[in-house]
């Protein structure tokens, strides 16, 4: 499987607390090791605190905000999750735009765990075929998805690909999918 991402900037959008740092940090470093530009963006600057499920793990700097940036400069999108990011960048009206930003780009956007929360909010859902924390499922029919329990997700429709994964045991075959669907 070719994975060369030489050139290309990944954005991976976090709130300042509350990301599973699992699930940033592991596709953090598949997109680098494909040869990808990972960039922090965040919804205010400064720290980014991890998270080891409830346990503060490390923090990362980010590197740009939601209201300077835009899917213009960036390739692809990447929504780590855990409970608390998505729903605090759920809120966010400036992160929620930036995220609809990328699908109305017809940029890849790659989303794992409670992360597709932001995508109901950016109401990019409806007519897609994904999967997510089983919790999420009826949120996500309710936005007009249709939701699998699979460990990895690729829906094809429309301009975008959306990779989606349900839980860090998932990993392994989100970082893959993400990485060649960002090679597209």
């Amino acid at each position: 499987m070719a994975t060369d991402l030489t050139g290309k900037t990944i954005a991976f959008l976090c709130a300042p607390e509350g990301t599973e740092q699992i699930e940033l940090t592991e596709p953090w470093q598949a997109i680098e090791h494909a040869g990808g530009t990972p960039r922090l963006v965040s919804t205010q600057s400064g720290a980014i605190q991890g998270f080891n499920h409830l346990d503060k793990g490390d923090t990362f700097t980010a590197d740009t905000t939601v209201d300077v940036s835009g899917p213009g400069e960036f390739d692809a999108l990447v929504l780590p999750g855990g409970v608390a990011n998505p729903d605090f960048l759920r809120t966010d009206p400036g992160a929620v735009a930036f995220v609809r930003a990328f699908f109305d780009a017809g940029k890849p956007v790659a989303a794992i765990c409670h992360a597709p929360w932001t995508l109901i909010e950016a109401d990019v859902v409806r007519g897609r075929v994904l999967t997510s924390w089983p919790s999420l499922r009826t949120d996500l029919q309710n936005a007009g998805a249709t939701w699998v329990d699979q460990e990895v997700k690729v829906c094809d429709h429309g301009p975008n690909l959306l990779v989606t994964s349900r839980k860090p045991d998932d990993l392994k075959a989100f970082c893959q999918a993400t990485v060649e669907a960002f090679r597209r």
